[in-house]
């Protein structure tokens, strides 16, 4: 390994942060280049839940979500990462839902009103705030920096590294050349939590679906994605929506006071990008367009990112 080489990724969202720890612990000098600071990214925004979805390159996403999912199963056992092992109740479309290891048929009793099936499981649930912390302090440990900078062109990345890694989010496609990216706007109604512990997953390919992800203080009701909304003001209409489904699903929240409405915009793309190209004299390694996946397929694209740049410095 040429460990002399500095490497900057850009991003200091969850898919940039992993993806620096990763690098930096197999012993790559890393800096990361960020135009927000990690808690000011979209990712503080994530219910999070890793749980796989049906996206492409269906090829890989499986395989990096049996990695992620095996890694938030370790963090679990710590609970200053902000990973817990929660008790989940999924119901929705079958071709979804199959898509979940280890579920279980859930007792018809135990169904809201107007859901036919469902299924029980154990999930990796992440605070996102206390996870990202978490991720800053394991980077710097690992000798790795957070540097706050806007990057205009991946060129003049180039100039400073010989090796660039392209976690930019939205900010990734314009930097790559990229078209095909797109925002997702997503809005979430924080309540505080009177007492809950199982997560409520509804999966369907829908805009609008059910979800509830209760956290220690906290519980992070959603869900809503509007394609092609930049506009990341909260809309007070779809936040009455996301109470009212919730509510209905789990009357105990009726009592919760709101705590905040958080907005992001999750980078969707039709497939996720994680590949190497050449960059002039210097390499560009590619982990973009997850869409709201990021957390689920994070470690298992960064275990990726690592392959790409050593397979390059090997030859």
């Amino acid at each position: 390994m040429a460990s002399a080489q500095r490497i900057v990724v850009i991003g200091a969202g969850v898919s940039g942060l992993t993806s620096a720890i990763c690098l930096a612990e197999a012993g790559w000098p890393v800096r990361v280049w960020a135009a927000a600071m990690p808690r000011q990214t979209t990712s503080v925004v994530a219910g999070a839940v890793c749980a796989r979805r049906q996206i492409e390159p269906q090829n890989m996403t499986p395989e990096w979500t049996k990695h992620s999912l095996r890694v938030f199963g370790e963090l679990a056992a710590d609970p200053g990462t902000g990973v817990r092992m929660a008790p989940a109740l999924v119901v929705g479309e079958p071709t979804e839902v199959g898509l979940i290891a280890g579920l279980e048929p859930a007792d018809a009793a135990d169904l809201p009103e107007g859901f036919g099936t469902g299924f029980r499981a154990t999930l990796p649930m992440i605070d996102m705030p206390q996870y990202l912390d978490y991720l800053t302090d394991r980077l710097t440990a690992a000798g790795g920096e957070i540097e706050t900078r806007t990057v205009r062109s991946l060129a003049e990345v180039a100039d400073a590294a010989p090796i660039v890694v392209n976690c930019a989010g939205l900010g990734a496609g314009p930097l790559a050349g990229d078209d095909t990216m797109r925002p997702l706007f997503g809005q979430h109604v924080v309540l505080t939590n009177p007492g809950l512990r199982q997560l409520f997953l509804e999966l369907n390919a829908g805009p609008e679906w059910t979800c509830y992800f209760p956290h220690p203080k906290r519980v992070v009701c959603g869900g809503i994605s509007v394609p092609g909304r930049w506009d990341t003001t909260p809309d007070p209409e779809l936040s009455e929506r996301i109470l009212r489904r919730c509510r209905e699903i789990e009357p105990r929240l009726g009592e919760a006071d709101v705590i905040e409405t958080i907005t992001g915009l999750r980078p969707d793309r039709p497939s996720v990008r994680v590949e190497a190209e050449p960059l002039g004299t210097s390499r560009c390694v590619h982990n973009y367009g997850h869409g709201g996946n990021g957390v689920t397929l994070s470690w298992g694209c960064a275990r990726d990112v690592v392959r790409l740049v050593t397979e390059r410095e090997t030859l």
